[in-house]
């Protein structure tokens, strides 16, 4: 039986971003505080129109999972997929973006895809633009709760490589959704969290990547062919703030 996480309430913190001021935006409050420091490649030149591109931030998903891997709540999700509002998708639901949050939370929808619709959007209460650097979310977890994981899922458009190339064929391996998909598939990293002792810093690490086509929401341990998916994030840390 899923536990009850009482509330979450999301702060942004948008840190030394390129061409932007170093400033911090925080709020909201909670017992536990996830943090995100973004990587190198946190933005992805995506193509506007003949050579005009533009920077954006990754797709990002936030999940809690208890020990078993039972899906206990979302966290925050990208408005893109939360919402359904993709730019230059031509009519793709981008199922390769973030597939290991959609088969996680469980929820199918009308078309048969694990995905939120514009009709049935995710609640206001866990999406929002996405951050265009570094940021921290704060969640107060039920106080029954003490030991838990929490999964953090990124992906870009069209990040391709010579393993993931643009060109890729459906139902090829390394298919992820075509000319406007994904390219590498999204990186998955998780933090195991344990409220039982004194700790009140817990690091985060990669365990793999999702499905590149979107068609599981498996983790796949092998990310040696992947290159500036690697580099998206440089490291997670939840602290505890009781």
């Amino acid at each position: 039986m899923k536990k009850r996480i009482l509330s979450m309430t999301l702060a942004l913190a948008t840190l030394g971003c390129s061409g932007q001021s170093n400033q911090a935006l925080e709020f909201g409050s909670g017992n536990i505080k996830v943090s995100v420091e973004q990587g190198s490649e946190w933005l992805h030149d995506f193509p506007l129109f003949w050579f005009i591109k533009k920077k954006n931030a990754p797709q990002i998903a936030m999940w809690i999972e208890d020990l078993d891997g039972n899906f206990l709540s979302t966290i925050y999700v990208s408005e893109k997929l939360a919402k359904q509002s993709w730019t230059a998708a031509g009519g793709n639901r981008r199922k390769e973006s973030l597939p290991c949050w959609s088969y996680a939370q469980g929820k199918q929808y009308a078309d048969g895809l694990y995905l939120p619709t514009k009709d049935e959007p995710l609640p206001d209460a866990v999406t929002g633009a996405t951050p265009k650097g570094s940021f921290t979310t704060n969640i107060q977890m039920d106080e029954d709760i003490k030991l838990f994981v929490i999964k953090c899922e990124f992906n870009h458009s069209v990040d391709f490589n010579k393993f993931y190339p643009k060109d890729a064929k459906e139902g090829d391996s390394n298919y992820s959704g075509g000319k406007m998909g994904s390219g590498q598939p999204a990186i998955v990293y998780q933090v195991m969290v344990d409220l039982n002792n004194k700790q009140r810093e817990f690091k985060g690490e990669l365990i793999g990547h999702s499905s590149p086509d979107g068609s599981d929401g498996k983790v796949y341990s092998d990310t040696s062919q992947l290159t500036t998916a690697l580099d998206i994030i440089k490291g997670i840390t939840v602290y505890i703030n009781q």
